[in-house]
């Protein structure tokens, strides 16, 4: 009972009088109202919101997570929010609901942190042959097999907290899809950077790549980055199991995604399918120049924008008669 009250969904005496009073006592289904517990039962208790019968809450609705009875969640006398789950039985009594409120206010929960692209963390209590589910904020959450580290194998995370991003919260279609490898990749990317040289190992290996292991999440290394040279197959290159140097390329924390290259480690084009080992000797040199290629792309593009702007200043000085006058050949130098 103690976490409901904890949670801060009890009422003082005097909160629970005045909002009686605002109460215009027809009560119906979806309404939320207060109450206090008149009886305890085996199966369910009792509840005085002010109708002319007390009404009933069921041990199943008293809560979003498993009640083996109903002492767990609430005690005598106790004030709080109840959810009318249907209209009056014969007997003039009717049902109502903690576990509505508790699920109406969950999803309201991951919805924010899904906006806010929190990290949570969960453990997770089943694995089916699709993935693996979890519950967040009491509700399950499913993780497919694509979203799961390639680091394990998909039984022995039975029981382990993993750290999981939201993909999707659609309250109305009752689905709650995470991804544990998204929340690995921006915890590993935090640690990465563009233009670095790192070691892995061949974990896969497809027609168009080769899925490289680098601290515990999983870069491609596609097989236009392999090398300068023409590669039929990445077969023909690589093994499972092999260790790489691999260059990063490119982070992409939205998608989770890592790119990698040997390519542009290559000290002469070919290298990598005629001498790997001088590739990774001179691993670092290739990288500094490649990072100092972008810098200076970088830099051009920057003079670029800036002269474009310029130029997008002038032109705001020029009076029209003279705009209509000019030639194409007098505008071509200000075009960018």
């Amino acid at each position: 009972m103690g976490s409901q009250q904890k949670a801060g969904v009890g009422f003082t005496h005097e909160e629970f009088a005045a909002l009686l009073d605002r109460y215009d006592y027809r009560f119906s289904p979806g309404d939320v109202v207060p109450g206090t517990v008149f009886a305890l039962e085996p199966k369910g208790a009792l509840i005085d919101i002010g109708a002319k019968t007390a009404a009933f809450i069921p041990l199943q609705e008293m809560s979003i997570n498993r009640v083996d009875n109903p002492e767990e969640i609430l005690q005598a006398d106790e004030m709080r929010e109840f959810f009318i789950l249907s209209e009056e039985n014969e007997e003039g009594q009717l049902t109502l609901s903690i576990r509505r409120i508790e699920y109406m206010r969950s999803w309201e929960r991951v919805r924010q942190l899904q906006k806010e692209d929190a990290t949570v963390r969960a453990v997770v209590f089943a694995i089916n042959r699709g993935g693996a589910l979890v519950r967040i904020e009491g509700l399950r959450g499913f993780i497919p097999g694509s979203h799961i580290s390639t680091r394990h194998a998909k039984e022995d995370l039975m029981g382990q907290e993993l750290p999981l991003k939201f993909l999707e919260v659609d309250e109305e279609r009752n689905r709650l899809v995470l991804s544990h490898r998204r929340a690995l990749v921006e915890r590993q990317m935090n640690k990465l950077e563009t233009g670095e040289v790192v070691i892995g190992t061949v974990r896969g290996i497809k027609p168009y790549g080769a899925f490289i292991d680098i601290g515990g999440v999983s870069g491609l290394l596609h097989i236009s980055e392999i090398s300068h040279d023409h590669i039929e197959t990445p077969h023909n290159v690589f093994s499972v199991g092999d260790e790489l140097k691999v260059m990063i390329i490119d982070l992409d924390a939205d998608r989770g995604r890592i790119s990698l290259s040997t390519k542009q480690l290559e000290p002469e084009p070919g290298d990598m399918v005629r001498d790997r080992g001088l590739v990774f000797e001179k691993a670092q040199e290739m990288a500094q120049r490649w990072r100092e290629k972008q810098a200076a792309k970088l830099a051009g593009l920057t003079e670029e924008t800036e002269g474009a702007e310029e130029v997008a200043e002038g032109t705001e000085v020029i009076e029209e008669a003279e705009v209509v006058a000019a030639t194409e050949e007098e505008l071509a130098p200000a075009t960018v």
